[in-house]
């Protein structure tokens, strides 16, 4: 894929730094492997969910951390050493594994839950009052004028 080069953009734009860097690491070769896999579903007008496959791993070999618009999912297994078992054939993944997911402004991690080895990550966008559309009013420039009284002497 062809680098392109954003800098002609931060000149005329005010803090689209995120994006720009975003698409930049676009461009960028997928150092992510493809386990474990995941579902991103919406699952109503402001509200989503990351569903992981993460089969043989506990709640406690697994570790959620949100920071700076990042979500970051990580799964560290235990090594188990069972001397009596010998394993003819080995399909189970048991390797650790760390997946990043970049966050819009204003989501939020509702909840996280493990069941049925499926992680579910249940997020909301809340935009603030501040943050939402306003009207803003249009006042004439007449209604401003001042009259400018002059005294006679």
């Amino acid at each position: 894929m062809r680098h392109f080069d954003f800098s002609p953009l931060y000149r005329s734009t005010v803090g689209f730094d995120r994006l720009f860097t975003m698409l930049d690491s676009l461009g960028q070769p997928d150092q992510s492997q493809t386990y474990p896999p995941y579902n991103i579903e919406r699952t109503g007008e402001n509200a989503y969910r990351i569903t992981m496959a993460v089969a043989g791993f506990d709640e406690s070999e697994l570790s959620i951390e949100a920071r700076e618009h990042t979500l970051t999912i990580k799964g560290e297994k235990s090594e188990e050493k069972d001397a009596e078992s010998q394993f003819l054939h080995r399909g189970i993944a048991k390797r650790a594994f760390e997946r990043r997911f970049q966050l819009a402004d204003h989501v939020e991690i509702k909840s996280a839950s493990l069941k049925n080895g499926l992680l579910h990550i249940d997020l909301v966008r809340e935009i603030p009052e501040a943050a939402k559309p306003r009207r803003i009013e249009i006042s004439s420039v007449a209604s401003q004028a001042k009259q400018i009284e002059t005294q006679s002497a």
